[in-house]
């Protein structure tokens, strides 16, 4: 029998919302996990379980369309265009900015990774014997239901390595800001708006750990990259140095010729608003594989 000629439509209503729903599930194992072991530790409330749920933004899409795009052939990774031009890069009067205080800045054209480069990523790079194998604290990178989460616990070398393995490069400092922030100086990559747990995951969403690549499309930023604000802190190709963007070049800076630690950016899901803007710069020594520090590549336009 046809279910879709039966004289009961509502059957056939009732078994496309059930599969869509099982389906939604399946490709989504790690919240119906995190809700168990939320529970299992009496940490799980129904506003927790709300603000998970509202990462989804089911039935909506990104409001920002990108200029162009296009797909790269080593890892399937979506890649968003961003034109050449000047920007906003730095804090405008805004608590600690010091180490960079806001000044005009020219770009050339270049391709962002539209999401964070992720675990299954990682795993095919490491497959065609382009990246080396994680430290052992990553428990979880290999296991097909956190498939899409950002590949964290990788040290700078690992992301460089990476981005050279798919035809691409780590991304500078500006390139990055520019890419989260568009050219209004904006504070976040959706805009000035207040993060909430609709567009961001970060300390006030409640879920303590990273979360998809593809969730979060209300949160964009104006060329249509997700998660540039939490989920993962993000390698950048830049040496850290407090003083640079006190003098810095004005086209393509690319930072310090040398230094100690490398820059990240991003903020992580574990930090507040303040620390999850586009101007928050982060560092640590390039060896250091930690809990939150995860990358994404860039490539130069043409």
């Amino acid at each position: 029998m046809n279910i879709f000629r039966t004289k009961k439509p509502y059957i056939a209503i009732a078994l496309i919302i059930l599969v869509s729903i099982t389906t939604i599930i399946v490709l989504n194992l790690d919240v119906p996990i995190r809700f168990i072991e939320s529970y299992k530790k009496g940490t799980l409330t129904l506003e927790k379980v709300r603000f998970d749920i509202a990462s989804l933004n089911l039935g909506r899409k990104s409001p920002f369309t990108p200029i162009d795009k296009k797909t790269s052939t080593a890892d399937g990774m979506a890649q968003v265009y961003v034109p050449e031009g000047e920007f906003l890069m730095g804090k405008g009067l805004v608590r600690k900015n010091a180490d960079s205080p806001q000044h005009v800045v020219y770009l050339d054209a270049f391709w962002m990774d539209k999401y964070e480069v992720s675990n299954s990523m990682y795993i095919r790079c490491i497959q065609a014997g382009g990246c080396t194998e994680l430290v052992s604290d990553n428990i979880n990178y290999q296991n097909w239901v956190y498939r899409n989460h950002p590949v964290t616990y990788v040290t700078w070398d690992q992301a460089n390595a990476y981005c050279q393995w798919a035809g691409r490069r780590l991304p500078t400092e500006a390139e990055w800001e520019k890419a989260a922030r568009g050219t209004d100086g904006r504070k976040y990559p959706w805009g000035n708006e207040v993060p909430n747990p609709r567009l961001v995951n970060f300390a006030d969403s409640m879920i303590h750990e990273t979360v998809s690549i593809y969730r979060y499309p209300l949160g964009a930023s104006p060329y249509g990259a997700l998660n540039m604000s939490g989920n993962a802190r993000e390698w950048v190709a830049d040496w850290y140095d407090p003083e640079y963007y006190l003098a810095t070049p004005y086209a393509n800076p690319s930072g310090p010729e040398n230094g100690t630690e490398h820059s990240l950016r991003s903020g992580s899901y574990n930090e507040d608003k303040n620390e999850i803007m586009v101007t928050a710069r982060y560092r640590h020594e390039p060896q250091s594989a930690g809990l939150s520090r995860g990358f994404r590549c860039a490539e130069t336009g043409n």
